[in-house]
């Protein structure tokens, strides 16, 4: 069997605008060579046991990445194209993979495409909608800085598909699809089919939040969609002490799984920190999740570390969890080696047993603060215990062998 991305990436998510420390809410400035700040950390993504990087939005916008402004043009607060190449070079001396955040759903409301679409309504690229005022740009949910793009505009699918297009030849893995659940289903099936006449190996995964997650994938012919059940349920169980909300979110899992591999996290850049919710031991567990239950994960730039941030309100909700990181891993603080070396076990444990990626997830133990499952797959099984009492442990076998202990 062809073995893809989807079977063995494991990827370290980073948000570039936060972790290069370039400014969020005062954009405008100088061309700053800020993307180079990755650098340092690429041998460190390695070291991890990652085996890709998934990059936030680096083109040029207005604040905050996802308020577009340029799909062609890096960001100047994180450089120009020599930059981008750069980091392209040393990503592929280094054999790891990147994908980009690809924004399309939405532009910022400066782009010129909205002035374009206000001057010229019958050819706009832009959702207009009258109100008592006139004709304005469609917003998306009530966020006054971003217009819908329309996606029954041909010309629409038309520029997607060279944004990606020129992207992938530049050489990037594939796309993550910003709020993928917001636009219908046929445009990605179109655009997706195009590109991968080209591109038959390009990687797209679409954030989806709720609903039928194999049944958005298939419609939409993306690779793998975000599991937020999986998320909720692993950081909820463990806060409250209750795996039986795990147990029952596992056998959804477990079906989804069936049909299309999830990508699964605990972990972004709009979420609380792990280690914020459930603290250090709970953080452990869950990486120890994670990896032992089907997917293609992600961790979330910092985790490993067990940095904290909790989300706020109002328009820099977001900014606690998209720190700058320091200029190399030798500015970390050294209270976080410890999970970092679990991240790398439990890493190095699935890098070694790819086949859990589309294993079958069976619960066979819950009471409440201890569960049990085994994932099945190509005649090998990966049986896990873990839980919280007498204190948080966590115990792994493979095809009967121990091949991992924790106790916290």
């Amino acid at each position: 069997m062809h073995m893809s991305l989807i079977d063995h990436a494991i990827w370290w998510h980073v948000y570039p605008l936060g972790a290069c420390g370039a400014p969020i809410r005062h954009a405008a400035g100088p061309l700053e060579h800020r993307l180079r700040r990755l650098d340092p950390w690429l041998d460190y993504v390695i070291e991890l046991g990652c085996s890709g990087l998934l990059l936030g939005p680096i083109f040029n916008s207005t604040a905050h990445g996802y308020d577009t402004l340029d799909y062609y043009r890096i960001d100047p607060r994180l450089g120009d194209d020599e930059d981008f190449d750069h980091l392209m070079a040393e990503c592929n001396r280094r054999g790891l993979s990147v994908v980009l955040d690809g924004v399309f759903n939405h532009v910022g409301i400066e782009h010129p495409m909205v002035a374009e679409a206000l001057k010229e309504p019958s050819t706009s690229l832009i959702r207009l909608q009258r109100d008592a005022d006139g004709v304005r740009p469609e917003d998306w949910e009530g966020h006054g800085g971003l217009a819908n793009l329309d996606h029954t505009n041909p010309a629409v699918a038309d520029l997607v598909t060279d944004v990606m297009l020129h992207w992938l030849r530049r050489g990037i893995a594939g796309w993550r699809l910003d709020v993928a659940y917001a636009v219908p289903s046929e445009f990605w099936r179109e655009v997706t089919a195009r590109v991968r006449t080209e591109f038959p190996e390009a990687l797209f995964i679409g954030e989806v939040i709720h609903g039928d997650y194999p049944e958005i994938a298939q419609a939409g012919t993306l690779d793998t969609v975000t599991q937020y059940e999986l998320w909720k349920a692993i950081w909820s169980s463990l806060k409250d002490q209750n795996f039986f909300e795990l147990a029952w979110t596992l056998k959804r899992h477990d079906e989804f799984s069936r049909e299309v591999v999830m990508q699964t996290f605990v972990g972004n850049h709009d979420v609380s920190r792990i280690a914020s919710l459930v603290g250090d031991a709970g953080a452990a567990l869950a990486v120890a999740i994670l990896m032992t239950t089907p997917g293609m994960p992600s961790i979330y730039y910092g985790d490993e570390q067990g940095f904290r941030a909790e989300k706020g309100t109002g328009e820099a909700a977001d900014d606690p969890m998209r720190p700058p990181l320091p200029e190399s891993p030798a500015g970390l603080v050294k209270n976080g080696e410890w999970l970092h070396r679990l991240h790398q076990d439990l890493i190095g444990l699935r890098r070694r047993h790819p086949w859990i990626t589309r294993g079958h997830l069976e619960v066979s133990d819950n009471d409440q603060r201890n569960i049990t499952y085994q994932v099945e797959a190509d005649g090998h099984v990966i049986h896990t215990e873990l839980g919280s009492t007498p204190q948080p442990y966590v115990k792994v076998l493979v095809d009967g062998e121990v091949q991992f202990t924790w106790n916290g």
